[in-house]
């Protein structure tokens, strides 16, 4: 990994890991009614930080390859640092303000801009594109699972 690529992925990661540090799930999350598919706590550290891991190498990507198309359009970098800040504000919103249906408008933020992201990001950096298809299934599975949480509580 370069030292470029790598400015990009340690701060993507830490940041991650602080949020997540500050916002850890205790007796509130535990209360809460959760539907049969919701995976075991154990399992979001390691997933999410492989997740940031990829966001950032494809941030240090956008970054280094993107050009801003001028029709207007958001620029892929500024699409990028959308989901970041989206990715970022879930976990205050739902842990920290423990509201679910915040968390749930803010999930469904992050994933309209993955998607948007990864359909811009096609004819530009099929590579950048192809990275986050799995953060996109993830932030799927995770807007389904918010989803029900709400709904059953």
């Amino acid at each position: 990994m370069s030292l470029k690529a790598a400015l990009f992925v340690i701060p993507v990661v830490l940041a991650g890991w602080v949020i997540g540090w500050l916002n850890i799930p205790g007796p509130w999350y535990e209360s809460l009614a959760k539907p049969a598919f919701n995976p075991p706590n154990w399992l979001f550290g390691p997933v999410w930080t492989v997740l940031y891991v990829i966001i950032g190498l494809v941030g240090w990507r956008v970054y280094e390859r993107a050009a801003d198309s001028g029709s207007g359009a958001p620029s892929l970098r500024a699409l990028w640092g959308l989901q970041l800040l989206l990715n970022y504000a879930w976990s205050p919103a739902f842990f920290g303000l423990e509201n679910p249906g915040l968390a749930l408008v803010v999930i469904a933020l992050l994933l309209a801009t993955i998607i948007v992201f990864i359909l811009r990001a096609l004819p530009q950096d099929k590579l950048s594109a192809g990275l986050f298809i799995p953060y996109y299934a993830w932030v799927s599975f995770a807007t389904l699972l918010n989803f029900e949480i709400w709904r059953l509580n």
